[in-house]
């Protein structure tokens, strides 16, 4: 039996999804009234595990989970040892900078020398700024990291934006993308290697099912 690690939030819905359509029923977990962290699908073929995005690789490179769906700014920031399948097409967002809209700046490279920029994704913003020969203060936020701008503890951010609505109603603007991020399709490498459960046959099934609903 595989276990598929699955993450609470926005890729969730499409998940479960894309697994039934390879014939894997987790929909239990999108039942509000479900308290379990853990089930089988109904035909017992597979179990999943419900955890936090950010936890998702760790479960797999650690060997728990077989499987597991996380979405790329994810595996930017943590860079864990797992073997990265397939881009699975949806809950499309972008890691961005962003600022006061009524500030003076425009771009990343605009910031002044030693600035502090707010965020979740601190090695990720860490890795951005190094590589523009610009030395900033990472000031490590997870809550709601608009606010530093908005409260001047912060000249800028770095945070996931999809629409830019959240942006937009905090007197916000987006300066600058990192990079663009998805869903991928994640393995835990020995597991992957020796074709535990039959895997290469799932990742197959998904890697289809996954290019149909592109």
């Amino acid at each position: 039996m595989i276990t598929v690690a699955l993450p609470k939030g926005a890729l969730l819905k499409d998940a479960i999804r894309l697994l039934q359509s390879v014939g894997l029923d987790f929909s239990a977990f999108l039942d509000s009234a479900n308290r379990q962290l853990q089930i089988s699908d109904p035909t017992n073929t597979a179990k999943a595990l419900l955890v936090r995005a950010q936890d998702v690789p760790v479960y797999v490179e650690y060997g728990q989970a077989h499987l597991g769906i996380v979405g790329y700014d994810v595996l930017r920031e943590k860079k864990p040892q797992v073997a990265q399948l397939i881009d699975l097409k949806f809950g499309y967002c972008r890691l961005s900078v962003a600022v006061k809209a009524a500030s003076p700046y425009r771009s990343a490279l605009e910031l002044s020398p030693n600035s502090r920029v707010a965020s979740k994704f601190v090695h990720c913003a860490h890795d951005y700024f190094q590589s523009l020969d610009l030395p900033v203060e990472i000031i490590p936020l997870y809550g709601s990291v608009e606010l530093g701008p908005i409260t001047g503890m912060s000249e800028a951010i770095v945070d996931l934006v999809s629409s830019g609505k959240t942006l937009r109603e905090n007197g916000l603007i987006e300066t600058d993308i990192l990079f663009e991020s998805t869903a991928r399709l994640i393995a835990h490498p020995l597991s992957y290697r020796t074709n535990t459960g039959n895997l290469h046959d799932w990742i197959e099934k998904l890697r289809a099912a996954s290019l149909v609903s592109a």
